[in-house]
């Protein structure tokens, strides 16, 4: 069967990409060097820029070539084109940015969460984060990426609890919290995944499309990543590990989230893990950290450290108990997901991977284990992604059909459950559209604040 020959339309629809994607890539050409740059022709480029132009999707800067020849005009994308929003939530802060399409973020806002907030407060912070962020950004919000620390439902976004294991911001649905601020879809998922595709898109799982993530905070948690995608299995809990079973102190069978309750590192009145008090007694010679009025804890204010002569020797019976009852649950891993490699993150994990990978390479099928790289990995996932997304939304809206001919498919919030690995409410056609040189570095810009 002969296959149809491509009509006129989508071959306009088709150059109208390549331009926008080469100035998703530079901030200003000509046409003259989008030409250069996609290989297509300069008729045929000044005729898509003027489709682009007259549809307020580029603008003339007002700029000018010098030098000998023609002056050339250049081109950008319009300043109203809108931004995307991304959301890192934990139950300390809400921090959210805006982010164009060139991979630049345009503005930041952060608001710090009082002890045990709760959902209720994190949804109104939530929701006036996203409501002065939207009052800044020309064109709107086009759409959000959440990250948040919790375990996520994958058809519905609401964040879940989970038996056994810590329900840090509590019932929250980011879907409905910013559904009056985005105009288009709102993806969620948990922070380990997206800390999963931050590390190997830029980190030292780069280049291996087989590892398994493992989160090792107040909260425990993993990301299973098969292909290059995150797996997040059918109810979306894939890697929820708090719950399973390992190797206690005392050589008794529990949940590895009962360890830390053995061990004497859990927040006060809560499952979570108590960081600061397990830093300390990890850190040789410095002995317990003592709560003012003499309680012992992990709090980072109102604390001292109390060094007694035993710190080393309690340092290393602390980071044997901790290897010990992480390498069966790594066991497990290795055993269902069959990875290259596996990362260990979170605020204490790096700290322990040395530990933790001499434990594993006496397993009968030893993975090595390294420090996670990238910082801030929750934000940085969520931010690539919303990047990606927002460039293939402006894209496909240059597209009156798809390129089968069909008319575009129903937008995310209408279509059928994602896949396995896909955030929640991501479109789950695959994206064809490779990236273009995402510059993920602040913009200068009034409002711009640097990421660290």
């Amino acid at each position: 069967m002969v296959p149809p020959k491509p009509t006129l339309e989508m071959l306009r629809a088709l150059t109208d990409e390549n331009v926008l994607r080469a100035l998703m890539a530079e901030a200003r050409l000509t046409r003259a060097e989008i030409a250069a740059r996609t290989g297509i022709s300069k008729p045929t480029i000044s005729d898509s820029v003027r489709r682009l132009s007259a549809a307020g999707l580029l603008v003339d800067t007002g700029e000018r070539t010098t030098g000998r020849g023609r002056v050339g005009s250049y081109y950008a994308l319009a300043p109203d084109l809108g931004a995307a929003l991304v959301v890192a939530l934990t139950q300390h802060r809400v921090t959210a940015e805006t982010v164009d399409a060139l991979g630049r973020v345009r503005d930041r806002e952060e608001l710090e969460l009082g002890p045990g907030a709760g959902a209720e407060a994190a949804a109104d912070a939530l929701t006036g984060v996203a409501d002065r962020l939207a009052a800044r950004t020309p064109g709107g919000l086009r759409l959000a990426v959440v990250s948040a620390a919790d375990p996520v439902a994958r058809t519905t976004g609401r964040l879940v609890r989970l038996p056994d294991a810590p329900f840090l911001i509590g019932d929250l649905d980011p879907r409905a919290a910013l559904g009056a601020h985005v105009s288009g879809p709102v993806q969620v998922d948990n922070d380990v995944n997206w800390a999963a595709r931050a590390e190997h898109a830029d980190g030292r799982a780069h280049g291996t499309d087989d590892f398994v993530y493992v989160h090792l905070g107040e909260g425990l948690g993993g990301a299973v990543v098969c292909d290059g995608e995150v797996r997040r299995g059918h109810h979306g809990f894939t890697g929820e590990i708090a719950h399973v079973w390992t190797v206690g102190p005392d050589d008794t069978a529990m949940p590895l989230t009962e360890v830390f309750a053995v061990l004497g590192l859990r927040e006060p009145g809560s499952t979570a893990v108590d960081v600061g008090a397990l830093r300390a007694r990890l850190e040789p010679g410095d002995g317990d950290v003592v709560r003012e009025g003499g309680g012992k804890g992990g709090s980072d204010g109102g604390c001292q450290r109390r060094g007694d002569g035993r710190g080393r020797a309690r340092a290393d019976e602390t980071r044997t108990a901790l290897a010990r009852a992480i390498g069966p649950v790594l066991e497990a891993a290795v055993a269902f997901a069959d990875p290259r490699l596996i990362v260990l993150g979170g605020t204490w994990g790096p700290a322990l991977a040395e530990t933790v990978a001499r434990r594993l390479a006496q397993s009968p099928r030893p993975v090595p284990v390294i420090a996670a790289s990238v910082a801030d990995p929750e934000l940085t996932g969520a931010r690539t992604q919303a990047i990606e997304e927002l460039r293939r939304l402006l894209v496909d809206s240059t597209h009156p059909t798809d390129r089968t001919g069909h008319p575009p498919a129903d937008p995310p919030h209408a279509r059928p459950r994602p896949s396995s690995h896909a955030p929640a409410g991501a479109d789950p056609r695959p994206n064809t559209h490779a990236p273009v040189g995402a510059d993920l570095t602040p913009a200068t810009h009034h409002r711009t604040q640097d990421i660290p």
